[in-house]
């Protein structure tokens, strides 16, 4: 590592997991690993003597005696774009600026917030910084730090580079900060090694390099967050550095599909919403087993466990059971008078059960209740294990949309109780509680309606 004296312009001279890489057949984000050797030396060297920037600064001006060399990489903080393009709010805290840069939630503790930006990005704060900025302001992340880095890039016509916008993340498992690429602009962003072998001839299937958050990480050896050295050039990886300005950060960020790890402690019990149309795709059973231990998880009365899932996993099965059903709700509502087309209209309400790939009969079973003379108390000892059941599909539910499949809880099997256990050959004491269509989501879901809690609370 090289670092010139300070107020002397520089002279002339994320991490890869298999357990959390994309999927094998995922599309390439970036051209396949060339099979190029490792270069034998790489310089990272800081660029000094650039000073405050301010609102309307051209930072590639201010790199003009930076001594840049085709193929090299400069990579520039994200603080002085921000500030150079004006994204500087005047603000007591960083609370009301936090709020409006957010889109999600992930988690909270305290004061503590980690969020998703509109960008995709998760990380403390939503990247609003209030250090390096004058007191009562704060800093909010570039509109578009990919454009600022294709800007940036223009903005050194003549020389062939590389261009990456870096910030500070920290890292979930892991104490400590590191800087990581939020735009890029003539770099590949990612190395994708998967198709090809190790040395020992070992079929490499998950691994995918982060070569500019690497790169960023690298970069801030130089910078340092106390130095007020803004801007760093990484010298030797000329090869990475691309004519075009390429895909951007985009590629980094993982599609939420993908993500094993998306859903924050805040938002688990938000991922769970009503699904009605299902795409084709298969189920996996054992997501389908896994989200049931979440729901035999529930709190139930006396130490009891009167949950029962019945999976159908047959079509045959769900077919033979759909139609009796729907024989069955359609000669009770012929002995209830309503009309034919009456009729038809509430027996298609059964449709997102017949389109869903996957079906789940939960069934409640009072075994370990208490009898008691007075027939109020066994009402309620009933009550409270239906609300043991209700917890336990809430769990269920939960937990498949963290696996991510979509559901709707369906009370159609509690109108016709006896043609259930019937045909799917349940005890007599197995009370069936709805059925769940189990799937995934054809399309996201609507946005739900917004709810006041503070309308669902009585104080006394």
């Amino acid at each position: 590592m090289t670092t010139p004296p300070p107020g002397v312009p520089t002279p002339g001279a994320p991490h890869d997991d298999p357990a959390v890489s994309p999927p094998h057949n995922a599309p390439a984000a970036t051209p396949p690993h060339d099979g190029s050797a490792a270069p034998e030396r790489v310089e990272v060297v800081a660029v000094t003597g650039i000073g405050e920037v301010r609102p309307g600064d051209d930072v590639a001006a201010l790199l003009a005696g930076a001594g840049l060399r085709d193929g090299d990489i400069v990579v520039v903080t994200s603080k002085i774009v921000s500030k150079a393009e004006g994204r500087v709010r005047h603000a007591p805290d960083r609370t009301q600026a936090i709020e409006e840069e957010t889109e999600r939630v992930v988690a909270r503790r305290g004061d503590t917030v980690i969020s998703q930006t509109r960008h995709g990005f998760v990380m403390a704060a939503a990247g609003v910084d209030a250090s390096n900025t004058e007191p009562g302001t704060v800093l909010l992340l570039p509109e578009d730090a990919d454009a600022s880095a294709r800007r940036i890039r223009a903005g050194l016509g003549g020389v062939r580079v590389g261009v990456i916008v870096s910030d500070t993340f920290g890292r979930p498992w892991r104490n400590g900060l590191t800087d990581v690429a939020i735009g890029v602009a003539g770099l590949r962003p990612l190395d994708d090694y998967r198709g090809t072998s190790d040395t020992y001839g070992n079929p490499l299937n998950a691994t995918v390099t982060a070569l500019a958050d690497e790169i960023a990480g690298a970069a801030e050896l130089v910078k340092g967050k106390l130095a007020g050295v803004p801007v760093a050039i990484v010298r030797g990886l000329s090869h990475l550095v691309t004519e075009d300005d390429g895909p951007g950060v985009r590629p980094l960020v993982r599609p939420a599909d993908d993500d094993l790890f998306r859903f924050g402690s805040r938002d688990v019990v938000f991922a769970r919403r009503t699904i009605r149309e299902f795409s084709d795709r298969p189920v996996d059973p054992e997501a389908v087993r896994r989200a049931v231990a979440a729901g035999i998880a529930a709190p139930a009365p006396h130490h009891t466990t009167p949950w029962r899932f019945v999976l159908l996993e047959s079509p045959q099965t769900r077919t033979k059971l759909l139609d009796a059903m729907r024989e069955a709700w359609i000669a009770d509502l012929r002995g209830d008078g309503f009309t034919e087309q009456s009729i038809a209209k509430r027996v298609k309400r059964g449709d997102v059960l017949r389109n869903a790939p996957y079906l789940v009969v939960p069934c409640l079973v009072m075994e370990g209740s208490h009898t008691y003379r007075d027939e109020r108390r066994n009402t309620s000892e009933r009550e409270m294990f239906i609300v043991a059941t209700g917890a336990g599909v809430e769990n269920f539910l939960v937990q498949l949309a963290v696996e991510g499949l979509g559901s709707a809880w369906v009370s159609s099997t509690m109108f016709c109780r006896p043609v259930v256990r019937e045909l799917l050959d349940l005890p007599e004491s197995w009370d069936p509680m709805g059925c769940v269509a189990v799937g995934h989501a054809a399309a996201p879901p609507r946005d739900r309606a917004p709810r006041d809690p503070g309308d669902f609370i009585l104080t006394r």
